[in-house]
């Protein structure tokens, strides 16, 4: 989940998740579960990293060491490594690239024994839209929950619907999924489990009026409002 260096205009960042979003049949659209932990309770932090455009990445082939390399990942996701040529990386963690290098490599070198190691890893983003102050997009280098991400964009306005503050994510398939948060059960203590952390690519939006029908907006804000995708490519279907 990493981001490029170099400075790019945030709502270039929009990239083909919004779109896809926008044109998918159906959302899925879910909640934190009533029993997530309090996040107060210990550190935030992701089970596994996940590669991103801007990484920077050693290829390391122990008994071919010609094939070795250091190479980012581009923009789009992709890298180009010799004898493999194209190869999406965005979004796999270095252990699923090792395997996936194993699997390609097999029918070029005997036995290949592969590592992948992240050398560096560039700010991660998301986008904060809707009613806050600042909305726009934002870099960070560590955990950052939904209520990070609203303090980062200016905080709430008086005009926020903060029962239905919706989360917008790529599943591991690349099919969108909407995660509903209601912040006030969050002000009010009763489940700091909703404040969840949240992802690289992550679009983060705080309503003004109720959200009836998940799919209905999408068409109505995403698709209309921000044309600019945001992401590395996901299922239409």
């Amino acid at each position: 989940m990493i981001i490029m260096k170099r400075a790019i205009q945030p709502f270039s960042l929009i990239i083909s998740f919004v779109v896809v979003i926008a044109c998918s049949p159906a959302v899925q659209s879910t909640r934190p579960a009533s029993g997530s932990p309090n996040l107060q309770a210990g550190p935030l932090i992701e089970p596994e990293y996940r590669i991103n455009a801007g990484d920077e990445l050693d290829i390391k082939f122990f008994y071919n060491a010609e094939l070795n390399e250091r190479i980012i990942v581009r923009p789009d996701g992709r890298i180009s490594l010799q004898l493999v040529h194209e190869l999406m990386v965005a979004g796999m963690t270095p252990a699923a690239l090792t395997q996936v290098l194993v699997d390609k490599y097999a029918s070029e070198i005997k036995q290949p024994e592969i590592t992948v190691i992240v050398r560096s890893f560039s700010a991660h983003r998301v986008h904060v839209g809707g009613e806050v102050n600042n909305a726009g997009t934002i870099d960070f280098i560590g955990p950052m929950t939904v209520l990070q991400s609203i303090a980062r964009a200016g905080g709430l306005k008086d005009t926020a619907r903060i029962h239905e503050v919706m989360v917008i994510r790529r599943k591991d398939n690349q099919d969108p999924q909407v995660i509903m948060i209601d912040l006030q059960k969050v002000f009010d203590g009763t489940e700091i489990g909703q404040d969840i952390v949240l992802n690289s690519y992550d679009i983060v939006y705080v309503p003004k009026s109720p959200i009836s029908n998940v799919n209905q907006w999408m068409d109505q804000y995403i698709r209309k409002n921000i044309p600019i995708p945001f992401g590395f490519g996901y299922n239409l279907n």
